[in-house]
């Protein structure tokens, strides 16, 4: 796949891709080109990325 415009459908399933997989090259920059320009998807991947830290960073249950 060579880069694209995406559509915010098409930039909302790479992001969510993303926490499964590592996206390609191409995937990457073409979600980046979008976000730069989108600010519904950039706050949707900003969004993202604080639940991926709150979930790592999550202690658990107490054992």
């Amino acid at each position: 796949m060579g880069l694209t415009r995406l559509t915010c459908r098409q930039a909302s399933r790479l992001q969510s891709q993303s926490l499964d997989r590592e996206l390609t090259l191409s995937e990457r920059l073409s979600l980046r080109m979008h976000t730069a320009v989108c600010d519904a998807c950039t706050r949707v991947s900003r969004q993202l990325h604080f639940l991926r830290r709150a979930l790592r960073d999550y202690p658990g249950p107490e054992q």
